[in-house]
């Protein structure tokens, strides 16, 4: 046999000649250490015979059946498991473990055992970190029993509160659900439901109601997803407040009653007032029409509400300077309401007062004529001075007010062939080739004859002497007809002097 290698020992190589690898045996046993170990971390998340970690401690009043390896739970997550209980009197004492997202936990922690989902079963202690403010106990601190509690049991429940009558009660209640779920409708049922829905006894309408499960289970998850918050605490945070409102309100149990009974009569007050509420409801729609259109409207002003807001700041901000300078006034003011000064001012009142009262009560009736004197030149004057004389042919083509204020100017005028008519006083001399006579007018009776001679004849007289217009003195000056200044009446009168051959 050769000599072997320089270095190799010789027990090496027999060894390796002679194995052959593991056998079925321990690799089974170690394939099944490996699975154990693997389960082991997979349902405890620790490694054993290592720190258990960040421990604290709870008093309870009752324990119930929690075991230890129960778990721990912030806002329905899994933060920590029971490590061991131990009785302290009437009461027990639970020790559990908190991992770091748990953590901190401050003074004012509380704890509650609560019972696990149904398929879970056993219980588990629902754990609040307590406020941030507070201050973080120390590992191994105790949260003392005054913040600790535990849920009452379904058993207990049961057991308490459902006797003889009230269980009777629950089984008509299961068979009248049972009814519900398989009776068929009638046809007076089928009036108030959905077409879909008509002819289906109550399991066919949950049936094919839940043929829209998906799409609102999806949108439950949505709300679900949504009701976690938008921080990691924020739900930690709301269950936090709910918990101080049921606490403050089992503080106020007797405002929670009274706040019912003040409930029962406002509803009962409603419930009496139902058809004045079923009109107001009915008004509601037009309402909030107009005050949409309201406060559109509103909208729209506000911008020029800043304006005015911008331009009255100056005014403000010189309101404290005017505030100053107001007592200056206010003191003239006092001395001026002093008894001294109102003595003369009150008897000048008193004496003036019953006069004025008296003149107050005659304007009255006053007024009351006013009204037709005011109609009636409006209605009747106006009209008739707006007239312009045309069919005399003797007009100017002004109107008839502007040639009674020309008429102003020919009241200087003296002579007897004066018609009126322009601003110009127009007569003829004495003497001519035309020989003319008229009535003497200041005579009466038998009237004696005037003679004369003009340049020129005459042609006629303006107006014509008719008498006065039609008047009835009984009826209202405006309710009357506006005289035609171009009718009949207005026409021109004859000739006078009249033109004669001696």
């Amino acid at each position: 046999m050769a000599d072997k290698p320089r270095g190799t020992p010789r027990y090496n190589q027999e060894f390796f000649r002679e194995w052959r690898g593991l056998g079925p045996l321990a690799v089974g046993l170690i394939a099944i250490g490996l699975i154990a170990v693997f389960l082991f971390y997979a349902f405890t998340k620790s490694i054993p015979f290592t720190d258990p970690g960040y421990e604290v401690r709870a008093t309870f009043a009752n324990a119930v059946d929690i075991s230890e390896k129960s778990p721990v739970r912030i806002a329905g997550i899994n933060v920590g498991k029971v490590v061991k209980s131990e009785p302290k009197g009437d009461a027990t004492v639970i020790t559990f473990t908190v991992d770091e997202e748990g953590q901190p936990i401050h003074t004012d922690a509380a704890a509650q055992i609560r019972p696990r989902l149904f398929l879970e079963g056993n219980w588990f202690i629902d754990l609040d970190p307590g406020t941030p403010t507070a201050p973080v106990i120390e590992e191994g601190a105790e949260i003392p029993l005054s913040r600790t509690g535990t849920s009452v049991q379904t058993g207990d429940v049961l057991r308490n509160v459902l006797q003889l009558p009230q269980r009777a009660y629950l089984q008509k209640l299961l068979a009248g659900i049972g009814e519900g779920l398989t009776r068929e409708p009638t046809a007076v049922d089928d009036i108030t439901f959905e077409p879909l829905a008509q002819g289906l006894t109550g399991g066919q309408s949950l049936n094919l109601a839940y043929r829209n499960g998906p799409v609102a289970a999806r949108g439950t998850a949505i709300v679900n997803e949504a009701s976690l918050g938008e921080g990691p605490n924020d739900l930690r945070n709301l269950l936090r407040g709910l918990g101080r409102l049921t606490g403050t309100v089992n503080q106020r149990q007797d405002d929670v009653r009274g706040f019912i009974r003040n409930f029962e009569t406002f509803t009962g007050a409603l419930a009496a007032e139902s058809g004045n509420l079923e009109a107001t409801v009915r008004e509601l729609g037009p309402t909030i029409a107009t005050a949409r259109v309201s406060l559109t409207n509103l909208n729209r002003a506000l911008p020029a509400i800043r304006g005015f807001a911008r331009a009255a700041e100056p005014g403000i901000n010189e309101l404290p300077r005017a505030i100053r300078l107001l007592p200056p006034l206010t003191t003239q003011l006092k001395a001026l309401l002093t008894q001294p000064e109102l003595l003369g001012l009150s008897q000048i009142l008193k004496k003036s007062a019953p006069p004025a009262a008296k003149a107050a009560a005659g304007t009255l009736g006053v007024m009351t004529q006013l009204r037709p004197f005011g109609l009636c030149v409006s209605e009747n004057i106006v009209p008739t001075g707006d007239q312009v004389i045309t069919d005399s042919g003797l007009g100017n083509g002004q109107p008839a007010f502007r040639q009674a204020l020309y008429s102003a100017v020919n009241v200087a005028g003296s002579t007897s062939t004066f018609d009126g008519n322009g601003p110009f006083v127009r007569f003829q001399v004495g003497g001519g080739p035309v020989s003319v006579k008229m009535d003497d007018p200041s005579e009466t009776g038998t009237k004696t004859p005037l003679y004369g001679r003009m340049g020129s004849p005459t042609i006629a007289s303006s107006p014509l002497d008719n008498g006065l217009p039609p008047l009835n003195p009984n009826l209202d000056c405006y309710t009357q007809d506006v005289p035609n200044l171009n009718g009949p009446a207005a026409g021109p009168g004859p000739a006078s002097p009249v033109v004669y051959t001696p």
